[in-house]
């Protein structure tokens, strides 16, 4: 069972917005068996949309569109949906009765181009959406099913969970897709295909086995498609054990979580403390932490200190080591992180502090240039990195190795023990 995905709205093709939907959708979609073939964003404009939905009619057995249902005259959807079946409208009065449910609950007037959302092509199935004022519309035509649902997120989730994803799975016998992922640090993308080739040779045709990396990071990932989920389950985890078992070092945990996610679970079992003393990141890596739900067992918090004087009289910084050497110094650097882990009485501190750009830089310490410190009860560690001259690729490169040194240093003295 193959599936497309459209997205509608030049605010997609000119950048203001980040197309997340297509990504959940094809996550959802994938793990009840379908296969998403491609995805296409497409322009307010007519002709574009009309070319999109035959295209995707001769390629996939289920068309999924989201966006261009609102009120305002540049929301052609609709319309656009009706020349392509050749349909009339007709006003649907469940869409129109909830449209008029949420303009009372807000105490709001109806106006007519807010009842027009209940006007639809007259050959499709109404589907309500019980978030917001523009309904999901279910058509079907040459064995191929199309599905418009409104572009705003959290209504297009709720109609996939509550209406779009039930009538699939009911309609169709699909097979069942299994997925296992192991995230690996320290190690490149060719030097572990190298390391694990005898493997990949000898997986069978209905497994995979994909490469993803992403700064400093590789995740593999294993799909095997079936029709006995248990048995792919089964066979999945035995080539996932040969893996982990050659390239063990380098392996961080084997589940689709990210790396900071695996350090807080890691911390949270054996008891530990973290806390944060962050410069050129900005409070990013106390971001990446405190996004996940439970973080508050192991992160006690942090400081973010650009100044100086709140490098000194927030972590403790010397005025002449930061007179002498400057922020951006391994001197600083170690008693940022060694301030952090006293004065928040943490077991581990991470600090970062750099040169993230565009400007800023000099000859001996350019754009780029970040120190990253790592301190414990027991040990502190300190490097130097050179990023590029991109401001917000060097915060996430120096969140991510500042990461992957954590990671490192916990599995050090877990060793040593």
């Amino acid at each position: 069972m193959l599936a497309e995905i459209i997205t509608i709205g030049d605010e997609i093709l000119i950048g203001q917005i980040v197309d997340t939907n297509s990504a959940w959708m094809a996550k959802e979609l994938n793990l009840i068996g379908v296969s998403v073939k491609q995805i296409t964003s497409v322009s307010d404009d007519e002709q574009h949309i009309l070319s999109a939905l035959a295209d995707a009619e001769k390629r996939a057995d289920i068309i999924l569109i989201t966006g261009g249902l609102g009120p305002t005259k540049d929301d052609i959807t609709k319309k656009t949906l009706a020349k392509y079946f050749g349909m009339g409208f007709r006003r649907d009065e469940g869409a129109l009765d909830m449209v008029a449910s949420i303009f009372k609950k807000f105490n709001r007037p109806l106006l007519d181009i807010n009842i027009q959302q209940a006007d639809v092509p007259d050959g499709c199935e109404v589907i309500v959406n019980r978030n917001g004022t523009a309904p999901c519309m279910w058509f079907e035509q040459n064995d191929r099913i199309f599905i418009s649902m409104p572009g705003v997120p959290y209504e297009m989730m709720y109609l996939m969970d509550d209406e779009i994803l039930p009538r699939i799975k009911s309609r169709f016998k699909l097979p069942s897709i299994v997925h296992k992922t192991i995230l690996t640090v320290n190690i490149g993308e060719s030097f572990l295909a190298k390391e694990i080739e005898e493997i990949e040779d000898s997986l069978p045709p209905h497994i995979k086995l994909a490469y993803l990396p992403k700064l400093g990071q590789v995740r593999l990932r294993l799909s095997a498609k079936g029709d006995d989920e248990n048995a792919l389950k089964t066979e999945v985890e035995i080539y996932a054990k040969q893996i982990i078992v050659k390239v063990e070092k380098f392996v961080v945990i084997d589940e689709d979580i990210p790396l900071e996610k695996a350090i807080l679970n890691m911390m949270k079992e054996r008891k530990l403390t973290l806390s944060t003393a962050e410069s050129c990141t900005g409070g990013y890596i106390a971001h990446l932490i405190t996004q996940h739900p439970g973080c508050s067992s192991v992160y006690r918090g942090g400081a973010v200190a650009y100044a100086y004087e709140l490098k000194e009289s927030i972590l403790g910084v010397k005025e002449s080591t930061l007179t002498t050497f400057g922020a951006v110094s391994e001197e600083t650097i170690v008693e940022m992180a060694e301030g952090a882990l006293n004065h928040f009485k943490t077991d581990y501190a991470i600090a970062v502090s750099g040169i993230a750009g565009p400007d800023g830089g000099t000859e001996d310490k350019p754009v780029g240039t970040v120190w990253i410190a790592i301190s414990s009860k027991n040990k502190t560690v300190a490097k130097v990195f050179t990023f590029s001259n991109k401001r917000l690729q060097n915060i996430e490169r120096s969140a991510a190795s500042a990461l992957t040194m954590l990671l490192n240093l916990l599995k050090e003295e877990e060793l040593n023990k």
